[in-house]
C-alpha cells in the first residue's frame, strides 16, 4: 500500500476559507449502496432514523496561536524580537509548544504576550519547547482568550490570517472540555435548530472527548503507509457513553461517528468482540485499508487532504476504489474541501 495510492488533484479554489452560513446549509455528499446523492447537512433529519446514535466529540479548541516578544540584553542595549508560538498540549508541568524562530530561544528566557500573559522557556528539545506560564486555571484561560488566536489549519492560514470570527466558527456548538488545538471539523456543521430537529426525529447523541492535536496536520513521510506512526492524542469515553453505545449495538441500532476523531476514539475503546469499554488514555490508532471496524456503522466527515491518514481512514471504511469515485464526484461538482468545507455521510455496504 503506497502513499501515491492516496493522491488526487485538488484545485486550490475548492479549499474553503470560511464556513457555510448558517452552518447546516453546507452541502452533504451521501454515499450509500454504491450511490452518491447530493444533499445538504440540513437534510440529516430526513436521512437519519429514530434510534440512530450520533457520537459527538465535545473537545473545546483553545486559542493556541500566540504572538509574543523576547528581550535579550546586548552591548547596544536590549534587543526585542518577535516570537510566534503555537501550543501543542499540556505537559506534566507547563505546555509543549512550537515556536518561530526556535533557534534563537534559550532556556530561562521569558516570552511576553502583551500585558496579559507571559511564559518562561524551561526546555528545548526535538524541535519543540516547554513553557511555564505566569497564570493558571481560570486566569490562564481568560488571558489566553484575550491574547490568543484560533489555530487555523496550515492550508487555511496560508490563504488568510485568523480573526475574531474564527473564535466562533472554529468551535462546535457543544464544545465542553478544553484542550484541543484543532477542531473536530465535521461537527462544525451542526447548529441549535438542526440539533433540535434531530432530537424530535428520535436521533440520540452520545458525547465523548478526544483532544485533537496539531499532529493531525503532519504529512505522511513514508511511501509504505503501513510503516507510518500516528501521533498520540488523549481521549475519554465515559462509562455512561460506553453503556449507551453498547445498548444501541445490542438493539441493532446504527452508531454513526461525527468526525474521524470520534471514530478513532470509539474504535480505540472497542474490545475484539465489538463492545466499547470505558476509556481514558492516549490513542495512536492508525486506520487504513484492511482495518476491520468493530463498532462504527457510518461516518460523517469532511473532505480530506491528499495523501493524508484521514483519507486512508475513509478508504478503509468505504473501500479504496469507492472513495476515489466519491472524491472525483466531489471535485467535479465543486464541493468545498477541508476544515471549513462541506461534509459527507459515508455508509458502507451492508449498513442501512
Amino acid at each position: 500500500m503506497q502513499l501515491s495510492d492516496f493522491d488526487f488533484d485538488l484545485p486550490e479554489d475548492l479549499i474553503a476559507t470560511r464556513p457555510a452560513r448558517p452552518r447546516s446549509s453546507a452541502r452533504l455528499l451521501l454515499a450509500q449502496d454504491d450511490l452518491i446523492t447530493d444533499r445538504h447537512v440540513s437534510d440529516l433529519p430526513d436521512i437519519l432514523g429514530p434510534g440512530d446514535v450520533l457520537v459527538l466529540n465535545d473537545t473545546k479548541v483553545i486559542p493556541a496561536r500566540l504572538t509574543g516578544t523576547r528581550t535579550r540584553p546586548t552591548p547596544q542595549g536590549d534587543a526585542v524580537a518577535r516570537i510566534e508560538v503555537t501550543l501543542l498540549e499540556p505537559a506534566a508541568e507547563g505546555w509543549q509548544a512550537l515556536a518561530k524562530p526556535l533557534r534563537k530561544l534559550r532556556v530561562g528566557e521569558v516570552i511576553r504576550f502583551g500585558d496579559a500573559l507571559s511564559a518562561t522557556v524551561v526546555q528545548i528539545a526535538d524541535g519543540a519547547l516547554r513553557l511555564i506560564f505566569d497564570a493558571e486555571g481560570d486566569a490562564f484561560d481568560a488571558a489566553l482568550k484575550k491574547v490568543g488566536a484560533m489555530p487555523l489549519p496550515p492550508y487555511i492560514a496560508a490563504l488568510r490570517a485568523p480573526d475574531d470570527q474564527d473564535h466562533d466558527d472554529y468551535q462546535t456548538v457543544w464544545a465542553r472540555h478544553q484542550g484541543a488545538v484543532a477542531a473536530p471539523t465535521a461537527s462544525l456543521h451542526f447548529d441549535a435548530p438542526l440539533l433540535a430537529m434531530l432530537r424530535d426525529k428520535g436521533v440520540e447523541f452520545v458525547h465523548v472527548t478526544l483532544h485533537v492535536g496539531a499532529g493531525t496536520f503532519l504529512p505522511v513521510k513514508v511511501e509504505d503507509v503501513t510503516t507510518h506512526r500516528m501521533h498520540a492524542e488523549w481521549g475519554e469515553v465515559s462509562p455512561e457513553a460506553a453503556e449507551r453505545i453498547n445498548l444501541a449495538k445490542s438493539q441493532r441500532r446504527r452508531v454513526i461517528a461525527v468526525g474521524t476523531t470520534a471514530l478513532r476514539l470509539i474504535e480505540s475503546a472497542a474490545t475484539p468482540d465489538g463492545r466499547v469499554r470505558p476509556f481514558s488514555d492516549t490513542t495512536e490508532i492508525f486506520i487504513y485499508p484492511g482495518y476491520q471496524f468493530r463498532v462504527i456503522d457510518a461516518l460523517m466527515t469532511n473532505f480530506h487532504l491528499p495523501k493524508s491518514t484521514l483519507l486512508m481512514l475513509v478508504s478503509a471504511l468505504m473501500g479504496h476504489e469507492n472513495i476515489q469515485k466519491i472524491y472525483e464526484h466531489a471535485v467535479r461538482t465543486r464541493y468545498r474541501f477541508f476544515s471549513y468545507g462541506d461534509a459527507s455521510l459515508l455508509i458502507p455496504k451492508g449498513r442501512k
